[in-house]
């Protein structure tokens, strides 16, 4: 017996297909709208869904689409319509529909169709964190579309920035369908010469040049070398500077020079943090589908306290307090309590996480200031009014000092 959502705004046939399904044993749910099925999507999860295309409020490929970024299409998809062409069916099945039925549907059609997307033993996988799926903010958007703007160029680009933010979330942008991705750092130590022919086309990404070995680069410049011929396009990721990565890490310069023709800066979390309300509830929703919890939510008081958080690990902190909050929180809703007892290791832990001594004094000193406001105003929820009570400073003094340091204010004067 599975869960069956049936979606269609006409009730003539939203009845029919009720009765139909519920004596072949199944449970269905019915929904006469796009926006009816949104909120059964949210509250359960349906073994099957039966979508018509034609809605008055959205139609069923926009749907299909919402639910494919937002990491909710986990179950098989069955297009449904009456006027649709070819190229549409063609379209729902590219996005992620399994089938598609013309009406007036067939019994035995409908029945054969049904069973068939039943057979999966297992649900689709929740879709990865993707980048397309958010970006309300400026400093996103105008990144999207740098980003967008360099995918036709061929040369190799350096992404830069802070630590904990999931630089292949910004190179899989890059990246076009159908063609190679390989993770470079998984395949440098063991190199074959034939993987430049096999990955031509596609994305080769480096997600830290620091930890690169010594033979790891050897196998690197000789990737750069046959890079151009073979249409293979490099994607690496650090955040040292670079003067630091050839003296500390001995770094080769010359090969340096080459994957850095383009470089780009990633914008730390705290940078847009308009954008992390949405980007909790997709980590949020990938737990739920994934069933690694039981169902949740955010309450927006909780989404507030996560928004107004410094987040110096960034993106990996914040999938991390997530997770954290799916697994420990008592109730269905995650309330603001429950992001309060959680917050605080964060901005500990940053804090604690040492500084490197070979540093410059000068370097070493700035540094430590960023790690010491940052957890200040992690633990004060960016109130600029209570770390300067804390830290015996002025609110002038302090924002100039954060503004040197190049850490986002937001200017919370409570």
């Amino acid at each position: 017996m599975a869960q069956i959502l049936v979606v269609d705004d006409e009730i003539g046939i939203r009845e029919l297909l009720s009765e139909i399904l519920a004596d072949e044993g199944h449970n269905v749910w019915l929904a006469d709208s796009a926006t009816a099925a949104r909120e059964q999507r949210a509250r359960e999860r349906p073994d099957l869904v039966l979508l018509d295309i034609w809605m008055p409020d959205a139609d069923g490929i926009t749907l299909l689409k919402e639910w494919v970024s937002s990491g909710q299409l986990t179950m098989p998809v069955i297009m449904m319509s009456g006027h649709a062409t070819i190229e549409t069916a063609v379209e729902a099945t590219r996005i992620g529909a399994m089938d598609f039925l013309e009406k007036p549907i067939a019994l035995q059609k409908l029945l054969a169709t049904v069973r068939r997307a039943l057979r999966r033993e297992e649900p689709r996988p929740a879709q990865p964190l993707a980048l397309a799926a958010f970006g309300r903010s400026s400093v996103l958007g105008d990144l999207k579309k740098r980003l967008a703007q360099v995918s036709a160029l061929s040369v190799p680009v350096l992404l830069r920035g802070g630590r904990g933010l999931m630089p292949e979330l910004f190179a899989r942008y890059l990246h076009q369908p159908n063609t190679p991705w390989v993770a470079a750092n998984q395949v440098l130590s063991d190199f074959s010469p034939d993987l430049v022919a096999h990955a031509s086309g596609g994305i080769f990404f480096i997600d830290e040049l620091a930890q690169l070995s010594s033979n790891q680069q050897k196998n690197l410049a000789f990737v750069v070398s046959k890079a151009e011929r073979s249409k293979l396009r490099l994607v690496s990721f650090t955040a040292e500077e670079p003067r630091r990565l050839v003296e500390a890490h001995g770094f080769d310069q010359q090969l340096l020079a080459r994957l850095s023709e383009l470089t780009l800066t990633l914008p730390a979390l705290r940078e847009h943090a308009e954008d992390i309300p949405d980007i909790a509830n997709l980590l949020l929703v990938q737990l739920v589908e994934t069933r690694y919890c039981p169902p949740r939510q955010f309450a927006t008081a909780a989404l507030n306290l996560l928004r107004n958080f410094s987040w110096p690990g960034n993106l990996e902190d914040l999938a991390s307090a997530v997770r954290a909050l799916a697994l420990t929180s008592l109730e269905e809703t995650i309330g603001s309590a429950d992001v309060e007892r959680v917050l605080p290791q964060y901005a500990t832990r940053s804090a604690s996480g040492g500084l490197p001594l070979e540093m410059p004094l000068r370097e070493a000193r700035e540094a430590f200031e960023r790690a010491y406001f940052e957890h200040h105003l992690g633990l004060e929820r960016g109130s600029i009014a209570r770390v300067a009570e804390k830290c015996g400073l002025e609110r002038t003094h302090l924002y100039r000092k954060l503004k040197a340091l190049g850490i986002p204010t937001g200017r919370r004067e409570e």
